[in-house]
């Protein structure tokens, strides 16, 4: 007993006066032996009245549920819910081991994150605590309370686990407590194991591979998430993969089938999974964004109009609501029932398919989709658009005032009076006289000031289809829900996407201003043509290469002094096509000069649908670009101007001066000959029936 190291605890190591230690006995050296693991104790160890204490409760315990294990073992066939009312009590446990691992306070009174107090607190889900240990090292004590701010899908939120702060360097776990952590980690790893896309782990996904699988940022998706309220998990999948599953399926189109390879999950699992997320985004998330019921007429007229649209149709001062409307195409496969079959077919698509009608601001904000409808001519745009009105689907009547307009194709001729009786103004194309081959330079004026504002409309449906899903021929089992898959996507679009268009209000202002006053012009050129006789046969025009020594009074420009004049960049676009099909295998593009007429130049331009025809057209210039005319059906207006008019502008005023200005340096390739053609074979088989022929003849 002379030893200092008698005189310390043999559980706490710690040093106690007389008073507070006493020898180690046979019972409590059982104890230490079977709880602790302490096997090598001397005779003359000593154990302090604290840890004394500690060992009495061990002992207890120990001989009361080997008492309870001989009485229940009789009574388990009687009575089995005596079990799990013994395996609950033995959960019960107190602490029993103190590992080193930072904890937070178990009070119930205040709030372990920002420890604010009660009384509207709420236990912090067991998941919730594993991920908060996994993310923050930090072990989040059983029992322990929070604001159900905090909780977001069963989770502590991001900001949250930014919070979480550890009040004591240790935790103290019980038997129950090692279980469940052990038990949870062994869950996360064969789900790790298991599953190929995890979405619930904040670190398994990055930014790029969420917008790649769903079509939305990682915080995007948490968005979305904040709006699915009655979806319920399961063991093979969380919320959060319940609603990837749904977008992963429309973004990339992949079947069932796939997708099952790809989350690690049967078809029969995905088809539930997407059903259920359908269901609790068209409950909360789409009616708050999309619909007319969603947004006031008010908010579409100061937040969601272009300034360049209120200029163009309407004084700006009345400020109407403006809309575009256009049907877009969903196609589904040929159906076994002959009624819906012949219902379904659309004879301008020559396919079936399904059609809804998208209403949209000039922004290309989404404002109501209709539908979807059935193909058959009964189902025409005009059609579809007086059946909403008469039905007032989605009490549109109430929506709309007197003097609001609706921009609109040929297809919604048809509707004008209907439109008339609620004193809404339709603007819509002109169509071709009869008799005509071109509209006058005023009709195709007015025609393309509305274009430019009705061409929002279909980039909002190619928009859409960028969910590969919707442009896929869908199955027709899947016929119940296209409804709902669109409007769910351009929910999406409506919440995550920017406006269409990207110009400021100064820029608006001054090309409506342009547009307007260019539209009260004449065509010149176009005069000067016909009385002249230059689009006749008898006029001596000369074909010359339109290269950079050529034509060298020819204004030169840049692409944006090009885009000034064509008021839009299709034009421009498509300029290049009908560039790179008119350039020589030597690089040079042809053109007609007059020795007679100075300062114009022609050209004949091949029609991109219409292998026989081809269009005239005349280019007057001086120091800048004067007048245009083409014998195209638009190729008559002055504001702006045809694809034709503008690919001989482009490459005689930009394109010729590049370096490599041929087809590959456009960026066009063509593929002609990558793939058998049976006309080329005839022709080459032709050729050599005549070279033998006169051989023959020789």
């Amino acid at each position: 007993m002379n030893s200092s190291k008698q005189y310390n605890c043999v559980l706490c190591k710690k040093r106690h006066s007389p008073k507070e230690r006493r020898k180690v006995n046979s019972d409590t050296r059982k104890i230490l032996e079977r709880h602790f693991a302490l096997f090598d104790i001397s005779d003359s160890a000593v154990i302090c009245n604290k840890c004394s204490h500690i060992c009495y409760k061990k002992r207890k315990i120990t001989s009361a549920s080997t008492i309870q294990s001989h009485v229940s073992s009789s009574l388990d066939d009687y009575h089995p819910y005596l079990k799990v009312a013994r395996q609950q009590s033995l959960d019960r446990s107190p602490p029993s081991v103190t590992l080193a691992i930072p904890s937070t306070s178990n009070s119930h009174s205040y709030c372990f994150v920002c420890k604010k107090p009660g009384p509207k607190l709420i236990v912090a889900p067991t998941y919730a605590r594993f991920r908060a240990y996994i993310q923050s090292e930090i072990f989040v004590q059983s029992g322990s309370r929070c604001c159900p701010v905090h909780i977001e899908n069963g989770l502590l939120s991001k900001d949250a686990m930014e919070k979480i702060k550890a009040s004591k360097s240790s935790s103290h776990l019980n038997r129950s407590s090692i279980l469940e952590l052990l038990q949870q980690a062994r869950e996360e790893v064969l789900k790790k194991e298991n599953t190929r896309l995890d979405f619930d782990d904040p670190m398994s996904l990055s930014d790029t591979d969420y917008l790649s699988l769903t079509g939305l940022t990682r915080d995007q998706f948490d968005d979305v998430m904040t709006y699915v309220k009655n979806i319920r998990p399961t063991k093979t999948r969380s919320i959060r993969t319940c609603v990837a599953i749904l977008l992963t399926k429309l973004r990339s189109g992949m079947d069932n089938e796939m997708l099952g390879t790809v989350f690690n999950m049967k078809k029969f699992q995905i088809r539930r999974a997407v059903h259920s997320a359908r269901k609790a985004l068209m409950t909360n998330f789409v009616p708050s964004n999309l619909g007319f019921s969603h947004i006031t007429r008010e908010e579409i007229i100061h937040s969601h109009t272009r300034p360049l649209a209120q200029q163009l149709l309407s004084d700006i001062t009345s400020a109407p609501a403006i809309l575009v409307l256009d049907g877009t195409y969903i196609y589904i496969q040929k159906s076994g029932n002959y009624t819906f079959s012949r219902r379904s077919f659309s004879m301008h698509k020559r396919r079936p398919l399904l059609k809804p009608m998208m209403i949209v601001s000039t922004t290309g904000y989404i404002v109501s989709v209709l539908g979807p409808y059935l193909a058959d001519p009964k189902n025409n745009d005009s059609s579809i658009l007086n059946h909403s009105i008469h039905s007032n689907t989605e009490e549109i009547k109430n929506w709309v005032e007197e003097g609001d307009i609706f921009v609109v194709d040929r297809g919604f001729r048809d509707s004008e009076a209907v439109l008339n009786d609620l004193g809404i103004r339709m603007e819509m194309p002109a169509f071709i006289p009869k008799g005509q081959k071109q509209l006058s330079a005023e009709e195709a004026n007015s025609s393309r000031l509305v274009t430019k504002v009705r061409w929002v409309v279909e980039s909002v449906n190619g928009r859409v289809k960028t969910w590969r899903y919707l442009g896929k021929t869908l199955p027709n089992v899947q016929i119940p829900y296209i409804g709902d898959y669109l409007r769910i996507v351009c929910g999406l679009c409506n919440k995550y996407r920017p406006p269409i268009n990207s110009g400021t209000f100064v820029d608006d202002i001054a090309m409506a201003s342009k547009m307007i006053l260019l539209s009260k012009e004449t065509n010149e050129l176009q005069q000067f043509v016909h009385d002249n006789g230059l689009d006749k046969r008898s006029s001596r025009w000369t074909p010359i290469d339109a290269d950079a020594n050529t034509v060298s009074d020819f204004p030169r420009l840049s692409e944006g002094e090009i885009r000034d004049l064509t008021i839009g960049v299709y034009q421009l676009k498509s300029a290049k096509s009908y560039a790179a099909e008119h350039l020589a295998d030597d690089g040079l593009f042809q053109i007609l000069v007059s020795t007679d007429i100075p300062n114009i130049v022609s050209a004949k331009i091949q029609s991109r649908h219409i292998s026989s025809k081809k269009y005239s057209l005349w280019i007057k210039y001086g120091i800048n670009i004067k007048s245009w005319y083409c014998t195209c059906k638009n190729g008559a207006r002055v504001v702006g101007m045809c694809g034709h008019i503008s690919c001989v502008i482009w490459y005689l005023a930009f394109a010729r001066y590049e370096k490599n200005a041929g087809c590959e340096s456009l960026g066009i390739r063509d593929w002609t000959e990558e793939v058998d053609d049976a006309a080329r074979a005839i022709d080459s088989s032709e050729d050599e029936e005549i070279l033998d022929f006169e051989r023959e003849e020789e």
